[in-house]
């Protein structure tokens, strides 16, 4: 066997911001390797992935509208193009999210008839820039499609955000208008392949939230949602529950799974905001293995950490994903494609960092180091690879490996430390020496 070594690290010097290089190793005959081993074990699988991806928000797509056609293209060909980063998975909102330009539903007054229900809205950015990235995709695209608040007549708080409560007469009213979001998106020809019950039902935002426990999300999904679902011919759809931080998912599931709700749902989300707590994903993964585990949502909050440290950036996408990938998770998408300069637009200036960011004054489409980091998974873990196990030497490493579905092992190595490692790769009586850059990451590609 032979080995592809490609390595990314973050370098002041270079226009790019990042040193990158790509050599071709042989594997040779282990004969004894004991010290800085990573062991790879081929016939030990677990998980089948299905993609990554990011969020399409209006505040996206109307930067893309705003950008030349040449950058435009550009965005395509790095996420969705043949040689691009091999994006499969989009999310995207139900009416309005805090990466928008404003507050704004489908239907607006109690329209019991749903005459006034209307997409609109979502016709003059969002469903261009979505028909743009189908028609640049080279592989299958699938929409997940999540609610961050009902209108405002239908909560108790009277408003979008704020979080608030679905009021229990609108139960059934709201199920229905959610299918009619899915339907409307079919009928404009995009395919929804999976919905989640809410965005962060634990958290009271300044922007668009609705809150529900667990009962609440229980009896919503079991009694409105899931019947209405199928009186709209949509049951083949998969409904996710929870979409909100991991410290709290395995309660929830707890809570909402039971011999009633079981083939209702197919799987959790889950996002990034509280910490690794991969040990809860793991947890899930094992105790509910027929569900699939989802990342729906990580981003750089400026808000929380410094704007010009991007190793950082990058390194927490990495390790996030790696852990996850680890713990069971089967899907990776993260928050925005697509951000203006400042980190909007955001109606509640909730500003972020995105892999890609522009800037319309100077026609500049910055491309974080965090984007490349990605890339080092999203172009070799291929939808439907499998993950194997692993073992490693140390803690000052993040390593995750899977087998695609073309037999080759992708295997990426994240370096948590700010040193140069020497590492073995060893599999099936053959090892690799590999050099990992300091703060780097790196992907082997092992292949006849």
């Amino acid at each position: 066997m032979k080995c592809i070594w490609k390595t990314t690290a973050y370098d002041a010097n270079s226009d790019s911001k990042r040193q990158v290089r790509e050599i071709e190793l042989p594997m040779t005959v282990d004969e004894g390797q004991e010290m800085q081993a990573v062991n790879l074990y081929p016939n030990h699988k677990d998980q089948t992935f299905q993609g990554f991806g990011a969020a399409l928000t209006e505040g996206g797509a109307y930067t893309f509208s705003r950008m030349t056609k040449e950058k435009q293209q550009e965005l395509l060909d790095c996420y969705f193009g043949k040689d691009g980063m091999g994006y499969s998975q989009l999310r995207m909102a139900i009416d309005s999210c805090d990466s928008c330009l404003g507050n704004y539903s489908a239907m607006e007054t109690d329209d019991k008839s749903f005459e006034s229900f209307s997409i609109d809205r979502d016709r003059k950015y969002i469903l261009p820039f979505l028909k743009s990235i189908l028609g640049a995709s080279e592989n299958r695209v699938e929409v997940m499609l999540s609610p961050w608040s009902p209108p405002p007549f239908m909560k108790t708080n009277g408003e979008k955000n704020h979080g608030g409560q679905l009021k229990k007469e609108y139960y059934e009213m709201w199920a229905e208008y959610m299918c009619r979001y899915v339907q409307a998106y079919e009928e404009e020809g995009f395919p929804v392949v999976r919905i989640s019950v809410q965005n962060e039902p634990n958290a009271t935002q300044t922007w668009d939230s609705c809150r529900y426990n667990g009962e609440e999300e229980k009896e919503f999904l079991r009694d409105y949602l899931y019947p209405a679902m199928v009186r709209f011919g949509l049951s083949e759809k998969q409904i996710f529950i929870w979409d909100h931080n991991k410290e709290r998912a395995v309660e929830r599931a707890e809570t909402i799974l039971d011999k009633d709700t079981d083939s209702m749902v197919s799987g959790v989300a889950f996002h990034w905001y509280s910490g690794d707590h991969f040990d809860a994903i793991r947890l899930l993964h094992e105790s509910y293995p027929d569900k699939l585990l989802a990342f729906t949502e990580g981003c750089v909050e400026y808000s929380r950490f410094a704007e010009d440290d991007p190793v950082a950036h990058a390194r927490m996408y990495a390790h996030d994903y790696i852990g996850n990938l680890n713990a069971g998770a089967s899907i990776c998408i993260e928050w925005n494609l697509l951000l203006d300069s400042m980190g909007g637009p955001n109606h509640v200036k909730n500003y972020v960092e995105s892999p890609m960011m522009y800037d319309e004054k100077t026609k500049i489409l910055d491309k974080k180091l965090s984007i490349y980091y990605i890339a080092h998974m999203s172009q070799y873990i291929l939808p439907g690879s499998v993950r194997i196990a692993a073992s490693k030497y140390t803690r000052d490493l993040d390593v995750t490996a899977f087998q695609r579905p073309d037999g080759k092992i992708a295997v990426v190595l994240l370096n948590l430390i700010s040193e140069e490692q020497v590492i073995y790769i060893r599999m099936n009586g053959e090892l690799v020496k590999i050099a990992l850059p300091a703060d780097g990451i790196g992907t082997a590609l092992l292949c006849e």
